[in-house]
């Protein structure tokens, strides 16, 4: 394994021993199934993803690396950025504290549908990097890079986006707990704001992309948004 594994390993060991941290602490247990799961499901999905990308696209793996408020080049993006981070913590700590004093009930086998609406929101997002070798984890264009409008993207503009949140409302799901899902809701302005402004800055920056807008109308949801 090279230095870019080596370092990817590592950063995916710190963002699990964080999760975990932030789950369990809230909790105020370890006696806490539904997070062992979700953990254990959630590692396993990220590594099998890391090393197909160590295999088949070291590139984009490379590109992936660089994420976060800080990596951003435009104020707005950092703004955007710090309120999705916020709201990622709060879809682990809403659900542990829901777990630690009682305010809501998910029966198990609705729990473990929640880890696989995760593991399927993972899939998505495979798709997407299998389909685009150009999804960097902040907004910027490439030198060579091109519109991409097969696969996921011949049906909405933002396959990524929609694959996370159908991930995010997994977790707060697989962790027990009906509130997170208000932790999600709360998510998706976010999300919305940040892949307007990235379509303003695309239709700028990368040639074609304002005739793939055309042709392709929906952003999130097919026949809707």
């Amino acid at each position: 394994m090279g230095g870019l594994g080596i370092k990817t390993f590592a950063g995916l060991l710190v963002v699990v021993a964080a999760m975990a941290a932030l789950a369990f602490g809230a909790a105020g247990t370890l006696d806490y199934w539904q997070a062992w799961v979700f953990l254990a499901s959630y590692a396993i999905a990220s590594i099998a993803i890391t090393l197909y990308l160590l295999r088949a696209d070291p590139a984009l793996l490379q590109r992936r690396m660089s994420g976060g408020p800080f990596a951003e080049k435009e104020p707005t993006q950092k703004l955007i950025m710090l309120l999705a981070c916020a709201g990622f913590i709060a879809l682990i700590v809403v659900p542990a504290l829901d777990h630690r004093f009682g305010w809501s009930h998910v029966p198990p086998f609705v729990v473990l549908l929640g880890d696989a609406l995760m593991l399927f929101g993972w899939f998505m997002i495979y798709r997407v990097f299998r389909e685009n070798s150009f999804t960097s984890a902040t907004i910027e264009v490439a030198g060579d890079q091109r519109v991409i409008s097969s696969g996921p993207y011949a049906r909405v503009r933002h396959p990524m986006y929609v694959g996370s949140l159908v991930m995010f409302a997994g977790i707060a799901i697989a962790l027990g707990s009906w509130w997170g899902l208000l932790v999600v809701v709360a998510i998706l302005p976010a999300i919305v704001w940040r892949l307007l402004d990235e379509e303003r800055y695309l239709a700028q920056h990368l040639d074609g992309y304002s005739a793939y807008q055309r042709e392709v109308r929906y952003r999130l949801v097919p026949y809707l948004w």
